[in-house]
């Protein structure tokens, strides 16, 4: 018989910008906790965003930290919106195992104190992207944004593509300090719980809806486990601020939750605010341009490129960037 894992108190030192997996074998659960800190306050601050359009961009950046992570290989997921909304697009790209980037693009105009995320999105679709590499096919899954919360999404994607029972949390917070240094940061945190039990029939769940079936057809119904119920208990009782709060630690919080139970934590997974952008990638950029459009990207002398993603500007003399 293999020896028990060691038991050992929660750390009470918080971990920023990490994904803490855990394990509730009690109740069959499997899950992953994120906080993040300096890594968000990175990328937000590099475009200066507007509150609301920060706190959504935010909420997809821990959304897809907690799908990313769960990444076996070298690959990259990708998180993207397009709909009608003030923030019509929004991209997060995650490449395993440990870097991060977004971009946000919104109309200034058409924000309005007090818009939740679902105002902010409007309707659309929300595209998660799992690429493996150039030799390798790509694994793509959509949901339809009809004025919901990014949460809201993440149910009906595992619901429809997965089909494992899963429950997501996502919080964004702004952190005003006094005293010498940044007086705001942002922070963010977030859990994704499934319920993975070894007998697949005990996930089972009902069927999707008919959609245009006759009326009085029944609707197929499948009672819910009583482990995966108390999961679900246990997880919609977590708040905002224990997702952001920087004096909490991931492991205080999973003992919070689930001690009675029991809760195993594994290493957590460091993550980094990095672009992938280069002068030598921007330069490859340029020569997919026809020469009439690389032509006409000449201001003042020179091609200016920037990069949506981090805002570093990239300098090319006419000949550099192959004008003729």
């Amino acid at each position: 018989m293999s020896p028990e894992p060691p038991i050992r108190a929660p750390s009470p030192v918080p971990g920023d910008d990490a994904v803490l997996p855990f394990e509730v074998a009690a109740l069959d659960l499997r899950g992953r906790l994120t906080r993040l800190g300096p890594a968000l306050d990175e990328i937000l601050t590099k475009h200066d965003y507007p509150a609301p359009v920060g706190k959504l961009l935010g909420e997809a950046i821990v959304l897809t930290t907690l799908l990313g992570s769960s990444l076996k290989f070298d690959g990259r997921f990708i998180l993207q919106t397009k709909t009608d909304g003030p923030v019509s697009f929004l991209i997060v790209d995650f490449q395993a195992p440990d870097r991060l980037r977004a971009y946000a693009r919104f109309d200034a105009a058409r924000l309005k104190e007090g818009m939740n995320s679902g105002a902010l999105l409007g309707r659309g679709h929300l595209a998660m992207t799992i690429d493996q590499g150039p030799d390798m096919s790509r694994y793509q899954g959509l949901v339809a944004l009809e004025g919901g919360s990014l949460e809201d999404a993440a149910h009906e994607y595992f619901l429809r593509s997965e089909q494992i029972p899963t429950r997501v949390r996502l919080a964004v917070g702004e952190e005003w300090r006094g005293g010498e240094g940044p007086r705001h940061r942002w922070r963010a945190g977030g859990m994704l719980l499934q319920f993975l039990p070894k007998a697949p029939e005990r996930a089972r769940q009902p069927d999707l809806h008919p959609g245009d079936a006759p009326e009085g057809v029944v609707t197929h119904t499948v009672a819910e486990d009583d482990a995966w119920v108390e999961g679900q208990s246990l997880i919609a009782t977590v708040e905002d601020v224990e997702l952001i709060d920087p004096d909490l630690s991931g492991e205080r919080l999973l003992y919070r939750l689930f001690h009675e139970r029991g809760v195993r934590v594994f290493p957590s997974l460091p993550l980094r605010a990095q672009c992938s952008c280069s002068r030598d990638a921007v330069s490859s950029m340029l020569k997919s341009f026809t020469p009439k459009d690389r032509a006409d990207m000449v201001k003042d002398g020179k091609v200016a490129v920037t990069c949506e993603f981090c805002s570093s500007v990239y300098e090319f003399t006419p000949e550099e960037a192959g004008v003729e």
